[in-house]
């Protein structure tokens, strides 16, 4: 009998030590699995009228409705697509800034609600830009609303061409950049000229983003293009930009998809990468950084501003 339990012991022990390999080398098969996962996304290009909601929300709509028919579970559309991106004006006195309260409207306004039932219909995330409307103060917003019409997460422009001035109600630059979840993995915003600075891109990759996105309005320079490139390859991480003139997408450290139209969609694939960690001590120390940078910067961008403008500052 003892012969017997010592016999089956050194079978037991045997077999363990077989199967111990096998589980090791079936493990990176496993990790491979889930390394990526593949989305088919729209970029969406067109000119907003200037304060025109009403009308900018009917041509938005009508892109949306386009891009999931394509097939895209995601489209995003650029900056300013409900007011038309109407700060310039008012900077410029060309228009007055009374008027930015006809077209900015808050996160719970009738607006944003049609498109959450959009999305619920389509069956598709949206992404767009939009002024939103804080209490006496406006923000160049973008927000993100899920396949199911609920909004993940919204982002407030943290670095304006035009500089800043305390006085400018409505132009307010945003406090923070935070990623959110949602149905496509963990998502960080830019927007516009954020795109030129790589710490912009890096704060979210830092706090767990799994891709950013980009609505637009500006430069459709091929040295657009690189930068966005760029934020892609510092970062592992694939981006979809809508600028009004240029659509572009990046993947795999790479433009995937790249169009230069006014008013089209750019439709491609790109691969999300699994969840990521937060290193949130690395991240704060980052935005940190860029917002002392950026208190300096503001004020010489402002100043410069005046002069192009003969001190027609649209206060």
């Amino acid at each position: 009998m003892m012969m017997h339990s010592a016999v089956s012991c050194f079978c037991t022990l045997v077999a363990i030590a077989l199967f111990l390999p096998l589980a090791e080398s079936n493990a990176p098969a496993a990790d491979a699995a889930v390394a990526a996962t593949i989305v088919k996304v729209a970029a969406v290009s067109f000119v907003p009228v200037k304060f025109d909601l009403a009308g900018n929300a009917d041509r938005l709509e009508a892109m949306f409705q386009q891009a999931s028919a394509g097939g895209a579970r995601i489209a995003v559309a650029p900056e300013g697509s409900l007011e038309g991106y109407v700060v310039n004006e008012i900077i410029s006195g060309d228009a007055e800034s009374k008027r930015m309260r006809d077209v900015a409207v808050n996160i719970d306004a009738p607006v944003i609600h049609r498109f959450q039932q959009l999305a619920r219909k389509l069956k598709m995330c949206l992404v767009f830009g939009f002024a939103e409307r804080i209490g006496d103060d406006v923000f160049n917003s973008a927000v993100f609303i899920s396949d199911k019409g609920t909004i993940c997460g919204k982002y407030h422009k943290m670095q304006l061409a035009e500089g800043y001035h305390e006085s400018w109600w409505f132009n307010r630059l945003g406090r923070h950049s935070r990623t959110f979840n949602t149905p496509l993995g963990r998502c960080g915003i830019l927007i516009c000229n954020d795109r030129w600075n790589a710490q912009l891109a890096k704060i979210p990759s830092l706090d767990g983003a799994q891709f950013l996105v980009i609505p637009s309005f500006g430069s459709r320079s091929v040295a657009q293009d690189k930068a966005v490139l760029s934020r892609g390859q510092e970062n592992g991480l694939p981006i979809i930009e809508a600028n009004v003139g240029v659509t572009l997408v990046v993947s795999e450290d790479r433009i995937v998809a790249v169009d230069r139209v006014e008013e089209g969609i750019t439709f491609a694939e790109i691969s999300i990468p699994p969840e990521r960690g937060v290193d949130a001590s690395e991240r704060d120390r980052i935005e940190a950084e860029f917002l002392a940078w950026r208190q300096k910067e503001m004020q010489i961008r402002y100043e410069k501003t005046l002069r192009r403008l003969g001190d027609n500052s649209g206060k």
